[in-house]
């Protein structure tokens, strides 16, 4: 939203219409203040706390609001907190103000819904489990509100294509949303019981534990990824040839993986998998790196180090996982040609056979100072070809359908005309020296 749209700026102006409208029949609507005062200032001091710590907003106070507020009163709730929290990117005022309208139309949605299903009642009683069913409700709208206005603003501002915009928001969204629906009905239950708003602020408590422990996750995940930086700006400023080839294969990696039903987590490692494949080349001679002419047997075989050295370099980083198996793999061949160890078959990880197969792809479809880039479908065959004998076929077909269903758009990581001695003899896909030296550098 830093460039926004036109369009972009009328459908957030027509949202913050739309939220002016719910709110209209306030005046006239038995409002208890003091409890909206109450409930906006909690939310307002908790979305300063979350935010400064990285972890969200508090839906639980809206939701609460929602269940114990008539639904014009409800929304009023969110108005302060969206209003006043801060705003990481510009333009701030736009931002603030689509915050504010999207929450107020959320939690008004949240309140009529619980309203029609005579949720007050039930929480006023309390009758459970019934109370449970106008809160899921309720929380349902919330949720789906939420999803297709954040939709809108995906397709709109940031021009995502719109099969898209909205694939898979209300599925993620959904499971934290009801957690805090939970906490939210228990604030108004208590709310409602003899011990009353005191009481209810007890909720809060696990919550603000929950909140510190994902800060505390957030940070570390925020560390992994800057130790994943530096090195990888390492290796691109030894082998400048080569800069965002590794966040290239990443990319590639990261692709085959989800092609191949993993879930969210092995993902990720296949992703870092990926991006460090190359790190050993911090512990061969730049050089050999940056060579122009062929490598002699002997500088091959110091450059066929690199995986080995890479592999001693992240073997104490934990939270790698099976990456640091695919950084010291990913040269082997399925017929045990390759190197370090010359395993085949099934002895090779998984995650070397995903990154080998992403590297070679990246190396052909990029170009360099000394080859020029394969078209995709050109490369696609090459892999292809080599598949069970170099390379995984269940990778290369995964990959092959990736590219089908989402494109790729490689990055030229170098200017100059390859020169002909350079070029990858005979269709060969790159093998040794062209994941190495020349070809797949």
């Amino acid at each position: 939203m830093d460039a926004v749209p036109v369009r972009a700026r009328a459908y957030v102006t027509g949202v913050a219409l739309a939220a002016l409208v719910v709110l209209r029949p306030l005046p006239e609507t038995h409002t208890p203040w003091w409890a909206v005062l109450l409930l906006a200032g909690l939310y307002a001091g908790s979305e300063l706390v979350a935010r400064s710590r990285f972890v969200g907003t508090c839906y639980p106070v809206l939701l609460a609001g929602a269940f114990l507020l008539p639904p014009p009163a409800a929304a009023l709730v969110a108005l302060p907190g969206a209003l006043l929290s801060p705003v990481a990117q510009p333009p701030h005022v736009l931002r603030r103000i689509w915050r504010a309208a999207q929450l107020t139309l959320a939690v008004w949605a949240a309140a009529r819904v619980h309203w029609e299903y005579d949720g007050r009642d039930a929480v006023v009683a309390p009758h459970f489990p019934y109370a449970l069913v106008p809160a899921g409700a309720a929380v349902l709208a919330f949720c789906l509100v939420l999803t297709l206005l954040d939709g809108g603003i995906l397709l709109l501002a940031d021009r995502v294509p719109a099969r898209r915009a909205w694939r898979g928001l209300f599925t993620r969204s959904l499971g934290p949303i009801a957690v805090h629906g939970l906490a939210g009905l228990m604030m108004a239950v208590l709310w409602r019981s003899p011990y009353g708003p005191v009481a209810a602020l007890l909720v809060l408590l696990p919550m603000c534990v929950a909140w510190w422990a994902f800060a505390q996750y957030h940070r570390e995940q925020a560390a992994h990824q800057a130790t994943i930086r530096a090195l990888v700006q390492a290796v691109d400023i030894k082998d400048g040839y080569t800069r965002g080839h590794s966040e290239r294969v990443g990319q590639a990696s990261m692709m085959i993986a989800r092609e191949l039903g993993m879930d969210d987590e092995r993902v990720e490692t296949l992703r870092f998998a990926g991006i460090l494949h190359d790190v050993g080349k911090l512990g061969v001679p730049t050089r050999l790196l940056r060579k122009d002419g062929p490598l002699t047997p002997e500088e091959r075989r110091v450059i066929e180090l690199h995986p080995e050295y890479g592999h001693e370099m992240v073997r104490g980083i934990r939270f790698l996982g099976e990456a640091r198996a695919a950084v010291l793999h990913h040269h082997e061949r399925l017929d045990g040609s390759g190197y370090p160890y010359g395993l085949a078959g099934d002895r090779i990880p998984e995650s070397a056979r995903v990154v080998a197969v992403a590297d070679t792809f990246d190396a052909m479809t990029s170009t360099r100072s000394y080859s020029r880039a394969r078209p995709v479908p050109v490369a696609v065959a090459e892999l292809q070809r080599c598949a069970g004998a170099q390379f995984d076929p269940r990778m290369v077909g995964a990959l092959v359908r990736a590219l089908a269903r989402h494109g790729w758009r490689p990055a030229v990581t170098s200017d100059g005309a390859p020169p002909e001695s350079a070029a990858v003899p005979g269709g060969r896909a790159p093998r040794a020296r062209d994941s190495v030296g020349k070809g797949a550098r």
